[in-house]
């Protein structure tokens, strides 16, 4: 049995770069300490171990931009090839990759595992630097998805991303994305290693705007399901922490906690919602969150003569 783990400890760190360098490095006489590099620190790594605690894969990945993850380090013990360890270790850093935000992952791949990484989606972009000075490599790229995102009214949803992303520059920032709405429910999360603070947990004031955009959106797209339109604004907003953000920011809010009259809106007059968005880290619940907010209607053809 196998299992995927983070090296957190100061010894397991130590394995991790000395496999890392026996595999990576060794083999063309690179000393250790060669196989480290600049992203260490904002870095997610990655190791596969057996029954025993013994590493047998490793890996890891980094954020480039917003929307595109860079994969590097694989590695597989040499008695556990074509044992499907390589695509299990690929496939944990993929998933650690769509938690921070990205849209897209790419790896410098050397020419022995081009057949790798295109059996597992990945596409040859253009040619990469040389590594070491010596190793020809090319950059695949591949589009991340993820199966268990439920989208209804993919252009609304489209819609508000970019809204958020013209009118609220925040939220690219923060690498928040819209990752689920099925009509009663919204879900969006954040990018940790964009809010993280000297503790490692997500700074106060990230989960606070998480949830404020939350509640935005899914009154966003409930105004769209009316056939509404009107400007969003924050009223009022009131947070209650439990317990802090450490693995996978989410904010949840659903339809049932909404309060307010659409009737009201449609005659043209500003408009008052009440709201709650659940912010989770992973499955737990961390802060609830009850915002007030004001629609403000379009003007009406007298307004604007």
């Amino acid at each position: 049995m196998f299992r995927v783990v983070t090296p957190e400890t100061e010894e397991q760190l130590e394995r991790y770069f000395t496999f890392r360098w026996t595999y990576l490095r060794q083999p063309w006489n690179f000393p250790p300490g060669s196989e480290k590099d600049e992203y260490e620190q904002v870095a997610e790594h990655r190791m596969l171990v057996d029954g025993k605690g013994n590493i047998v894969a490793c890996g890891r990945v980094h954020l480039n931009t917003a929307e595109e993850a860079q994969i590097r380090h694989i590695a597989v013990h040499g008695d556990y090839h074509r044992r499907g360890l390589g695509q299990m270790i690929l496939g944990a850093l993929e998933n650690v990759a769509r938690d921070m935000g990205a849209v897209r992952a790419v790896t410098n791949s050397r020419e022995t595992s081009i057949e790798f990484f295109s059996s597992c989606g990945f596409v040859i972009e253009r040619e990469a630097p040389n590594e070491l000075g010596m190793l020809k490599r090319q950059q695949m790229v591949k589009k991340l998805s993820d199966p268990s995102s439920i989208i209804l009214h993919p252009k609304w949803c489209k819609e508000l991303q970019d809204t958020w992303r013209d009118t609220i520059p925040i939220t690219e920032h923060m690498g928040i994305k819209l990752h689920k709405y099925s009509g009663n429910t919204l879900e969006t999360r954040a990018s940790l290693n964009k809010n993280i603070n000297v503790h490692g947990t997500m700074f106060a004031g990230s989960i606070f705007s998480l949830a404020t955009l939350t509640g935005w959106g899914l009154l966003y797209l409930q105004l769209k399901e009316r056939q509404l339109s009107g400007d969003i604004v924050l009223g009022d907003g009131d947070i209650h922490y439990h317990k802090p953000v450490t693995m996978k920011p989410r904010g949840v809010c659903n339809v049932e906690s909404l309060s307010g009259k659409f009737a009201t809106l449609e005659k043209g007059h500003k408009t008052r919602f009440t709201l709650r968005v659940e912010i989770m880290d992973g499955d737990n619940p961390v802060a609830e969150f009850k915002g007030i907010y004001w629609v403000l209607p379009p003007p009406s053809p007298e307004d604007k003569k």
